[in-house]
């Protein structure tokens, strides 16, 4: 076999992401793939069976940020979903920009809060720091390539396509609109595609299991599970009817939407129809597509990863590949392309789902109220409360933030309260350490129901790595890789430089 830097780089590069798809639901659920997703790359492709993140924060936007740059947040800059800004103490989206707002969709058709704020519906990469390989083929190649990203989620998109993609579409409310940062008005072809209104097309659609009720209870247990969300209209158990729990479309539909596999299939759709509009794989040298699919983790968050729900959402995500990859062969040839398909992160068992399979392995779900409420106890006990309505700190998410004014009153260092902040947080219950901090295992920041995702365990950590195509070497590889490992290799395959910071070493 040529190795990948001689041999002819490939018409087309295919990047999939598939948001919080663990690496085991493809070992759980591979007796019942098809022929022509999953199963085309595990057997006749590159299985890295030991692939993981080595950043903590297992998020969608780190996770994004990292598969084509191949560094770490403290390079990329995308440190959460969103952060709060110590200046103004409101959080912001990762994505978001004033200066950059939204094609294709009013801010008033999102919602009353995005009506009230529209500066903060508009989106691009300027908190994006990073080189990616899609970067790295625009920079070589210009107009002679093409990249076309597209999501279910605005940062999933952006994330892959880079700095310099040709184009990034997502879902907002049923049609595909993309921002400023990219073009001024939406292609005909996208505005055809949202007018046959496929999504709305949904409503009243059921959603039931694909196989035997009897297989998703062999191999997940019973539909019927503590722990699982029961909004939506949806319930806990099989059949769905995808209505948002009204009788008409409503915001909630889109939401209810959004857990069902038909919202995979409607980007699938999407994707198909870019590869013929876009002339995707025709153009002189290389072009990419980028598709992250975000049903399963939306799905995973209300369900948790033993679901059967989420066992039916992978293997009706497996048709929806198997559609798109044999739409690839149809107009570029396959032999044409490379593919490599990964996850941005895992996803934490629902920790009812833990104590009832072992009831003395600790697990639980905690109250941040309980959190603030413990951090608050250390700081009065060592140093009085604060007079009025001052606060000691600001959370987000896993960090907490001294406020200025409070260090004043007290005339102390951040340092100081930061130590007696770090002790206040070890007293309470789940958890494990404190840099920010770090929950134990199998316990979650997420009151009531549902799974979330976010900690270093392996459950959030292990991810699959699948490569097809010219130049990979088919087979299962056992050895531990990383994720950071992506950009490098896939630089490598289409013959363009390895992005300037990246971290990672070739697989092949």
């Amino acid at each position: 076999m040529a190795r990948a830097e001689e041999a002819a780089p490939p018409k087309l590069a295919v990047v999939i992401a598939v948001d919080q798809l663990r690496a085991d639901y493809l070992v759980r659920f591979r007796p019942y793939f098809g022929e022509g997703g999953f199963k085309r790359l595990l057997e006749g492709g590159a299985d890295f069976r030991d692939a993981h993140y080595r950043h903590a924060i297992t998020h969608t936007a780190p996770g994004h940020a990292l598969i084509l740059s191949g560094v770490h947040s403290n390079v990329h800059g995308i440190i959460g979903n969103e952060w709060l800004v110590p200046e103004t103490w409101e959080s912001i989206n990762c994505m978001e920009d004033p200066a950059s707002p939204l094609v294709g969709i009013n801010p008033a058709e999102l919602g009353p809060t995005q009506a009230a704020r529209p500066d903060k519906t508009g989106r691009s990469l300027k908190n994006f720091q990073a080189t990616t390989v899609t970067d790295q083929v625009k920079l070589r190649y210009g107009a002679n390539s093409k990249v076309f990203a597209a999501s279910n989620k605005d940062r999933s998109a952006m994330l892959l396509g880079g700095k310099l993609a040709d184009s990034a579409y997502w879902d907002e409310n049923g049609k595909f609109v993309t921002s400023r940062a990219y073009r001024d008005a939406l292609p005909a072809w996208v505005e055809a595609f949202n007018a046959e209104k496929r999504c709305q097309a949904a409503f009243g659609k059921v959603w039931d299991r694909l196989l035997d009720p009897a297989i998703y209870e062999q191999v997940q247990g019973p539909d019927d599970a503590a722990g699982e969300e029961t909004g939506l209209g949806l319930g806990r158990t099989f059949p769905k009817k995808i209505t948002g729990g009204k009788d008409a479309i409503s915001p909630t539909f889109y939401t209810a939407f959004d857990n069902s596999p038909f919202s995979a299939e409607f980007l699938g759709e999407f994707a198909q129809r870019a590869l013929v509009e876009e002339k995707l794989g025709r153009h002189p040298a290389t072009d990419v597509l980028c598709v992250s699919f975000s049903q399963v983790d939306t799905c995973g968050h209300s369900y948790g990863p033993d679901s059967q729900e989420v066992m039916d959402s992978v293997l009706r995500l497996d048709r929806v590949l198997a559609a798109l990859f044999a739409r690839i062969d149809q107009e570029v040839g396959l032999a044409k392309c490379v593919i490599v398909l990964t996850a941005d992160h895992g996803g934490e068992p629902m920790p009812e789902r833990v104590q009832a399979l072992r009831p003395d392995i600790p697990a639980g779900r905690i109250k941040p109220a309980d959190l603030d409420a413990a951090a608050k106890k250390a700081l009065d006990a060592a140093y009085g409360p604060l007079e009025g309505k001052e606060l000691w700190f600001t959370r987000d998410t896993y960090a907490y933030f001294v406020r200025p004014a409070a260090l004043a009153a007290k005339k102390l260092t951040a340092a100081d309260v930061a130590k007696v902040l770090k002790a206040g947080l070890l007293t309470a219950p789940g958890i494990a350490t404190a840099f920010t901090y770090v929950l134990k295992p199998y316990y979650q920041i997420k009151t009531g129901t549902g799974a979330t995702h976010g900690m270093p365990y392996a459950y959030d950590t292990h991810v699959p790595i699948l490569w097809w195509g010219a130049g990979v070497p088919r087979g299962v590889h056992p050895e531990r890789v990383s994720v950071e490992d992506i950009a490098p290799t896939l630089a490598a395959l289409l013959g363009v430089p390895t992005p300037p910071q990246a971290m990672g070493r070739r697989l092949f």
